[in-house]
């Protein structure tokens, strides 16, 4: 177990130090302890798996030698420590902000964790980024969306990934866009779920849906996990909107497509919040009724066209998880690369030292697998060049389609048409 501690540096003065009897320099530690904290179990227990096998797969091109022009792809283990190398210590919030930050906790002061990643649900990295806070311990925020997050004042919250509010202007950029081809598309339905993920992405869609002109005509709230949506799904049916925006966890989404189908009702056009809409649980269980559905993201594999290296490690990810890289496991991935990147240049398994490394981050986008144009942190942890891309759900598999520099195909509109 790692302890934590001051490297004696300096050469001869370290020596001479020791000479007088005050102590001899101490090696750097050979491993790197590394929390990560997701829900293994429960309704979202498969995020958690996913999750794990996409921050393996990270894990293994830092750990090992991979020709991939990623940060501390080449070489094995982090060069600023010596060569050590991370090990991971996983731990199941079960989808609960509480015991969230109980095993936040329990990592830290049991574990002696120098940095935790998660959380998938906003609520639990909620609680686990004050945990983290308290004790000086970095939080990598790999996945979860809600713009409150970076505004707490927290000084050692790192979200590399894009917030709600960048993803859900980037859904309007588009609507603009298919008006300005002669698309009529005036009103939106906002479907949403209760937790702090639901009400923040339905407040910044609320919000743009009025600068930008696009009346709301059905505004609905529900319980997460519900047992039933079908009063629900009559309100928006009747609305009958342009467009439907729903901000639903997997299960939920699975409920609301059936639901849907059951009543008769084909949305126009459906632009999700990801999340549940990203999953292959989803279209594994619905997707047939999810043809021209499309969801805001993080990651395009079409990109592997004009970067190689997706495809590399989209491979290497699938060889472990028996499917493709998504919205979330390229965010889980690329989470655990830039705390890499960070340890190897703090040269530190200290929680400052750290975070002084992570607050200086500047990783040029063609050096990760997203379509960000880099991945560097503003003062409040967020890294404000995480360009989202919207993706079409056609056949059995995704396709780019906005923004038109790197789409692959133009969207279908509307969805049932």
């Amino acid at each position: 177990m790692i302890r934590r501690r001051e490297i004696l540096t300096g050469g001869a003065g370290a020596l001479a130090l020791a000479g007088l009897g005050l102590g001899p320099a101490r090696a750097a530690p050979s491993e790197v302890v590394v929390g990560v904290l997701y829900a293994m179990s429960g309704a979202n227990a498969q995020v958690g798996v996913d999750a794990r096998h996409a921050i393996e797969t990270a894990l293994d091109i830092v750990n090992n030698d991979h020709d991939l022009d990623l940060p501390n792809a080449k070489g094995t283990g982090l060069k600023g420590l010596g060569g050590a190398k991370i090990r991971l210590v996983f731990a199941d919030h079960q989808s609960d902000p509480q015991k969230g930050r109980a095993e936040a906790e329990r990592l830290i002061t049991q574990d002696k964790v120098s940095a935790i990643v998660g959380c998938y649900q906003s609520a639990v990295s909620s609680t686990v980024s004050a945990t983290c806070e308290r004790y000086g311990v970095p939080f990598v925020c790999a996945d979860s969306s809600s713009p409150s997050l970076h505004r707490k004042g927290l000084k050692f919250f790192f979200r590399p990934a894009a917030h709600d509010e960048m993803f859900s202007a980037a859904m309007f950029d588009f609507m603009d866009a298919m008006r300005n081809k002669g698309e009529k598309i005036d009103s939106v339905a906002l479907f949403f779920e209760d937790t702090i993920f639901g009400v923040d992405s339905s407040t910044v869609q609320r919000k743009l849906a009025g600068e930008r002109g696009y009346k709301v005509v059905s505004d609905i709230k529900y319980k997460t996990n519900s047992p039933s949506l079908t009063a629900e799904v009559q309100q928006i049916k009747t609305a009958n909107a342009d467009v439907l925006m729903p901000s639903s966890y997997t299960t939920d989404a699975i409920l609301l497509t059936r639901t849907m189908a059951e009543l008769g009702y084909k949305p126009k056009s459906i632009i999700a919040q990801a999340s549940g809409f990203s999953e292959k649980a989803t279209f594994d269980t619905v997707g047939d009724k999810l043809q021209g559905l499309i969801s805001r993201a993080s990651f395009s594999l079409d990109l592997a066209a004009k970067r190689p290296m997706i495809k590399t490690v989209n491979d290497m990810y699938k060889a472990r998880a028996g499917r493709d890289l998504n919205d979330n496991t390229s965010r889980q991935f690329m989470a655990l690369i830039v705390l890499a990147d960070a340890l190897d240049r703090a040269g530190s398994v200290e929680g400052p030292k750290i975070r002084e490394a992570l607050a200086a981050t500047n990783i040029p986008g063609e050096r990760t697998i997203m379509p960000w144009s880099k991945v560097a942190f503003g003062p409040d942890g967020q890294n404000v060049n995480a360009d989202p891309v919207l993706l079409q759900y056609v056949g059995t598999s995704f396709v780019t389609v906005f923004p038109e520099a790197v789409a692959v195909s133009p969207a279908k509109w509307p969805m049932n048409a």
